[in-house]
């Protein structure tokens, strides 16, 4: 083989070869992905795109917090409590464990766990969602202070 020939031989392998890593990266990334299905799609049985919401496999739901939906068990840690959407589907949720603090009823949730055939989803992490307006409460009282000090007359 002359040398062009083989340069081109490798030239070739290795965009084979590089072809074959990113295939390998993009299906294994795949796998490990889990996006988080509204309540309505749960429902319906369909995400927006057109695919089948998994029964019975990892993946989570997100919305709001149903007010008044919220039900503990005395001296235990189980919680039951139903995630809504905009467009009033909601799915009734079962976790055992201990809820974050800003968790409450009408709050934003991604709950993540299995959908079971019955329609309940039992949640293995429960993760609460704070408005963007959220300001930390040192920071909320120092600027309540900055705004009494520009208000004083000079």
């Amino acid at each position: 083989m002359k040398p062009r020939q083989k340069r081109l031989v490798f030239a070739i392998l290795g965009v084979v070869a590089i072809a074959f890593a990113g295939w390998l990266i993009i299906s294994a990334l795949q796998k490990n992905l889990n996006y988080f299905y509204l309540p309505s799609e749960v429902v319906a049985g369909k995400s927006k795109k057109g695919e089948i919401v998994p029964k019975g496999q990892l993946m989570r739901i997100g919305g709001m917090v149903e007010k008044g939906s919220l039900q503990r068990k005395e001296g235990e840690l189980a919680v039951s409590f139903v995630v809504t959407d905009e467009t009033g589907a909601k799915v009734r949720v079962h976790y055992n464990g201990i809820l974050p603090d800003l968790f409450k009823d009408g709050s934003g949730t991604v709950v993540k766990g299995k959908l079971q055939p019955d329609g309940i989803f039992i949640a293995e992490e429960v993760l609460a969602k704070h408005d963007d307006s959220y300001v930390p409460p040192e920071i909320k009282e120092s600027m309540e202070a900055m705004k009494k000090i520009q208000k004083e007359p000079i």
